[in-house]
């Protein structure tokens, strides 16, 4: 069965090295990072041209599965995917993890957008901890009066022209532990993330309750109703149930 699986996290990557033998598989990668992870399957870089391009791709490609393994908040290719399998006919499989919840001691501010998140901040200049990857960071340009420090994959070259930035380039996951240990050592007063769910960057969000810090996290967004599961498991036995049937 010839499968393309929508990827870029550890959901993607679980999966695809649980596949059946049978599956022949194609993992698509957005491009975001020049340096992806290597995966066991054969793997392509870069958009598809909106669903119409994707359509194309899958009918060209005899492609007769696919799993939608991309990060909570990439609605376009969510969007996208269900367009195209609608299209062509291809079932299409979601991985949606679930996200995270408020415990007792976190102390969150719900935004839906990073403009939102920028203003959240608040106009008296604090030390904030900015993990949402490069591409939103300029967002809080607007709020050029704190002292950011930046961590991501890719550098983030000149996408938030503010004072005062701290960049880190690295690559999780991190544990409670480690992040605890970052945030004390940077001074971070405040954390801004999103809500991504799911273990691989949960450290954060626990180290800042235990820290007592301010969490300000964008809710994700809405993703088309289709087929879903919870976890890479769920969509192996989804591809073995309709191998076997």
């Amino acid at each position: 069965m010839r499968v393309l699986i929508l990827g870029g996290t550890t959901e993607a990557s679980t999966l695809v090295k649980g596949l059946d033998p049978r599956i022949d598989a194609t993992l698509s990668l957005a491009g975001r990072t020049s340096a992806p992870k290597r995966e066991p399957v054969p793997t392509r870089i870069g958009g598809f041209g909106g669903p119409e391009g994707l359509a194309a791709w899958i009918a060209e490609n005899r492609i007769e599965a696919v799993i939608d393994a991309t990060h909570p908040f990439a609605a376009r290719i969510g969007r996208n995917a269900a367009l195209a399998c609608e299209r062509t006919g291809v079932a299409l499989l979601a991985i949606r993890r679930p996200a995270w919840e408020r415990r007792q001691g976190d102390r969150w501010t719900e935004v839906e957008t990073m403009v939102e998140a920028a203003l959240a901040l608040g106009e008296t200049p604090r030390r904030v901890f900015l993990t949402i990857g490069r591409l939103e960071v300029g967002a809080f340009a607007t709020a050029p009066q704190h002292d950011y420090v930046v961590r991501a994959i890719e550098p983030i070259g000149d996408a938030l022209p503010v004072p005062r930035l701290t960049e880190i380039a690295a690559r999780g996951p991190f544990d409670e532990a480690a992040e605890a240990a970052f945030l004390a050592e940077r001074r971070i007063e405040i954390l801004v993330t999103k809500n991504s769910g799911g273990p691989a960057t949960y450290g954060k969000i626990a180290a800042a309750r235990a820290l007592g810090l301010s969490v300000v996290i964008v809710r994700p967004p809405r993703k088309p109703a289709v087929d879903s599961v919870l976890d890479a498991e769920g969509a192996l036995a989804w591809l073995r149930d309709r191998l076997d049937h």
